[in-house]
């Protein structure tokens, strides 16, 4: 598999031919711009490096003294120094090493801290798009894996390199004043060194990437199937054998690519360190005739010193042999990172924007067309490159649903090509309430997406008083906006927290009102530790109405001057649904509404009812209008309230107009 051209993979670049990869200089930019807020740290952690590859290479000098001068000439007084030595040296080295550590540590988790603020941020602003187009896990590998695979490229590998630099110098430095013939013999087997590294660490650069590849796959199956609704699922459907046998699968490849990085990594080892007994015993069995046959003045604490030279000189040569193929596999975490980063923010903020000023409530939609794929289809297979890690199974997946449309409704991919909404307009008035009706994916859905900016529109406009508001901040568009979907969200924490979500600084007094307008308070005080109460993974020890009724308390709490209520009473129980709509109409009082109508109640309290069939506005009108039209309004009303002709009477009006039945 190759990378090629521009785009965000382009900052590690894999040549198929010659099976190497290429740090670029961006690459580098881009990771010195996280470095650069430690540059201080990173001098003085380089010359604490260097200071440690010095002192240690003391301890071989004071073995020659002793050998060569002090034994021989019985000098104690020398003896006592070099003994003395001994144990200063190392301590003053781990001394040193202590402050390294700290420093290096330092400086890790500083980057460590920079790059998941970056990675978090980054994702806080994709559209709601990104989230349904990735997997959670995927996102979780990045923001845990990658990061800390980055900041061991900082702290490990770079340090590392630097070390070994300053080591192999320093040493051969001292091993030429020493003698140049034994130093010219040791480094004889470097091409062995040389060849072993690039062939043999070029196949872990790969195995470390699939190796991420595949725990990203594993960290996803847990996260999908160990959630409170995953579980539900699998436990519901009996699909715990299945997801026993994906979840091993995956955790096999991981296992498996593990033993292999481990094998070869002993080959590796094992044919250096073979390599480096051919060079000691060279050195040995030379320095030993020039011992004994008495050339050139060289003495037996010479070769003892030379012997623990060796050790010093092999192992930093070794890593150096391989530092450039080493150097760019430790990038291969720094890439995946930036493959996050690079991803385009859809919603884009100008800026220019400037906050709404007081809200009346006017929102109007002006031939608003809109699709899921539309002009974000590169970006849309940029997520499917990041999502599937670059697996070419997975990315035509990926760019197959770019071809389809995802239901606005149901979250599934029907193999259509169309635009889920088609050139609507309409307006709300401050105040009103609008009601959507419509059949299942007619873009009712979209229409509430939209007012937020959980998504932008392909072509037209949506105003809010007038003012575009792709010309407002987010924030401010979030804090005059309140919305309660099908599917309520709930912390994992106590109610209390939950609701003051809404609004941190809100008093008990407050959070009471809303939850006696939401209808909660009651059920709330009933509980043993009330507001303190913890509701479970996402909610899951309330009820649904429970849980609908905590949404509402939440906006009411909120305060916005629109509101958006996305299937906000259907599968419920009717005193539930009874308790919700009563606190809806109180909710709803007052403010802009737009509403998907699922109850008869809520369709004929509403000003205006804007039918929709294939994202396309067919009617409007109020209830007693869109009878009267007998269009698809009418013949949703009798399949669905009018019911089967019997011998006996027909149902009066009034009693159909009380049905609880949903409407859609």
């Amino acid at each position: 598999m190759g990378f090629h051209g521009g785009g965000w993979f382009a900052f590690i670049r894999y040549d198929e031919e010659q099976d190497q990869p290429h740090v670029t200089r961006e690459l580098l930019r881009r990771v010195w711009e996280y470095a650069r807020p430690y540059k201080l740290q990173i001098v003085v952690l380089i010359i604490t490096v260097s200071v440690i590859s010095g002192l240690s290479l003391i301890p071989p000098l004071l073995y020659k003294s002793l050998i060569d001068t002090a034994i021989p000439e019985e000098n104690f007084a020398l003896l006592n120094l070099l003994a003395l030595g001994m144990i200063i040296v190392p301590i003053l080295n781990g001394l040193i090493g202590v402050a390294q550590r700290n420093l290096s540590a330092r400086v890790g988790e500083g980057i460590i801290y920079d790059l998941r603020r970056s990675l978090y941020g980054h994702m806080q602003r994709m559209s709601l798009r990104f989230f349904t187009e990735t997997r959670t896990g995927e996102l979780m590998s990045r923001l845990n894996n990658d990061v800390i695979g980055a900041q061991r490229a900082v702290t490990g590998t770079m340090l590392n390199i630097v070390s070994n630099t300053v080591s192999v110098l320093f040493t051969l430095g001292i091993m030429l004043v020493l003698d140049w013939r034994l130093t010219l013999i040791s480094l004889v087997i470097l091409p062995i060194f040389i060849v072993a590294a690039r062939s043999i660490a070029r196949r872990l650069r790969l195995i470390q990437r699939q190796s991420l590849i595949y725990s990203s796959e594993m960290n996803a199956t847990m996260n999908e199937t160990l959630n409170v609704s995953g579980a539900l699922l699998v436990k519901l459907f009996g699909r715990e054998r299945y997801e026993m046998s994906r979840f091993s699968k995956h955790a096999t490849d991981v296992r498996d690519i593990g033993v292999r990085s481990a094998t070869i990594g002993r080959w590796f080892m094992l044919i250096l360190g073979g390599a480096t007994a051919v060079g000691t015993a060279l050195v040995f069995w030379l320095g030993g005739q020039f011992v004994l046959r008495d050339i050139g003045g060289f003495t037996l604490g010479t070769l003892v010193a030379f012997g623990a030279y060796l050790t010093q000189l092999y192992g930093p040569l070794t890593s150096l042999t391989n530092a450039p193929v080493e150097f760019a596999t430790s990038m291969v975490s720094f890439e995946r990172v930036f493959e996050v980063l690079d991803i385009p923010i859809e919603i884009v903020e100008k800026p220019d924007a400037k906050p709404l000023p007081a809200v009346q409530g006017r929102i109007e939609f002006s031939d608003v067309t809109f699709s899921y794929t539309g002009d974000s289809k590169a970006g849309l297979d940029e997520v499917a490159r990041f999502t599937w890690g670059g697996n070419e199974a997975h990315l035509k997946r990926g760019k197959a649903r770019d071809s389809e449309e995802v239901d606005d409704s149901a979250e599934t991919v029907t193999p259509q090509r169309r635009n889920a909404l088609d050139n609507i307009s309409f307006t709300i008035e401050p105040g009103q309430l609008v009601a959507l009706v419509g059949p299942s994916g007619a873009g009712k859905t979209s229409v509430t997406y939209l007012i937020p900016r959980l998504y932008d529109p392909q072509a037209g406009s949506i105003l809010i008083d007038g003012i575009d508001i792709r010309d407002i901040p987010l924030e401010s568009l979030a804090e005059n906006i309140g919305m309660v979907t099908q599917e309520t969200y709930l912390f994992y924490d106590t109610i209390r927290a939950n609701l003051l979500y809404a609004r941190p600084d809100a008093s008990d007094a407050d959070l009471v009102a809303a939850a006696r307008a939401a209808n909660i308070h009651e059920f709330v005080m009933s509980l043993p530790d009330r507001y303190d109460t913890v509701v479970g993974e996402r909610g899951y020890r309330l009820s649904g109405g429970e849980r609908q009724r905590m949404a509402i308390a939440r906006v009411l709490l909120k305060n916005p001057r629109i509101l958006v209520l996305d299937e906000a009473t259907s599968s419920l129980d009717s005193l539930s649904e009874a308790l919700i709509q009563e606190a809806l109409a109180r909710v709803m009082q007052g403010r802009s509404s737009l509403v998907i109508a699922h109850r008869l109640s809520t369709v004929l309290s509403a000003d205006t009812i804007l039918v929709l069939d294939q994202g396309r506005i067919v009617e409007r009108g109020t209830h007693a209008d869109l009878l009267a039209q007998n269009g698809l309004y009418a013949t949703i009303y009798r399949t669905q309230f009018e019911p089967e002709p019997t011998d006996s009477a027909e149902l009066e009006p009034e009693r159909i107009h009380s049905a609880t039945t949903p409407i859609l």
